[in-house]
């Protein structure tokens, strides 16, 4: 089977995690501990060129797509905000680009890049995503197709507008369905009832209180991260740098890992050389 294979049956049962890396290093470390998939991650790719989200160009995004692809045998989905565009042909086009990158999978955005992200218009919308689909059904392989209803995140819309929006989705051919940050365990319960295709919940907010278990047994198919472990990796930047500078104390070093521990993951989680 080829990765994208592997990706495809990935969302056809069960729940996974899938982990969002930020460079080569991180996508080694996430494939040695277990990962079985990988997703880029607009905010954390963004981070790491000293940028905020959102300030990261589609042919920069398509290059750290190819370098997370090339890093590990597993399959790669890439986090390509919304479609880097406002027209159809212009996400139809990313999408054809993010497969040709290698990916596994993209997910898009019903949000405008720019400040606030506010929504597009509904029709508009639904016709990003059915040009996003047939594009994806050209590739002539699998190809996961995430269609993301950010509104209730970004405070454009509520959750009746959400999952009109993510009914429409996949009517219009998405193979999964996502909808961040809803307000709480019983919001998500009603996205999850409201589609029939998998559902990709992130675990944020309120969600955080919940495990994988008990997300699985609601029917989530596929839990993703964001940028929250890089947001993680720069909080221990923060804490033990301003120990250091401010207090004088090296006591977080205390909890680095080994080099030895760490070489081993890289090169545990690396890609295997094909013959």
């Amino acid at each position: 089977m080829t990765r994208h294979d592997v990706f495809h049956d990935l969302h056809q049962s069960g729940c996974f995690v899938i982990p969002n890396p930020w460079d080569a290093g991180s996508a080694r470390m996430m494939a040695a501990l277990g990962a079985r998939a990988l997703a880029t991650s607009s905010a954390a790719h963004a981070f790491t060129l000293g940028r905020a989200d959102m300030q990261v160009t589609r042919d920069e995004a398509l290059a750290h797509a190819e370098a997370l692809v090339a890093a590990t045998d597993l399959p790669v989905s890439g986090d390509f905000e919304n479609g880097f565009g406002d027209d159809p042909d212009t996400v139809a086009e990313t999408i054809q680009l993010a497969a040709e990158a290698g990916l596994s999978g993209c997910s898009i955005e019903d949000t405008i890049q720019t400040a606030g992200a506010p929504a597009y218009g509904f029709d508009l919308a639904v016709e990003r995503i059915k040009a996003a689909t047939a594009a994806a059904r050209a590739l002539g392989r699998p190809f996961i197709l995430c269609a993301r209803a950010d509104g209730v995140m970004n405070g454009s819309y509520d959750l009746a507008e959400g999952i009109r929006r993510l009914q429409a989705f996949e009517s219009a051919g998405a193979d999964l369905l996502y909808l961040p940050v809803p307000p709480g365990r019983a919001e998500l319960a009603r996205v999850l009832a409201s589609v029939t295709n998998p559902v990709n919940a992130l675990v944020a907010g309120p969600l955080r209180n919940l495990t994988v278990p008990e997300l699985a047994a609601m029917g989530v198919r596929r839990i993703s991260l964001g940028s929250q472990i890089a947001r993680l990796t720069h909080a221990a930047i923060r804490d033990s740098v301003s120990a250091m500078l401010d207090q004088g104390s090296f006591a977080p070093l205390l909890d680095a890992a080994s080099g030895n521990e760490i070489d081993s993951m890289l090169r545990k989680g690396a890609a295997r050389p094909t013959v």
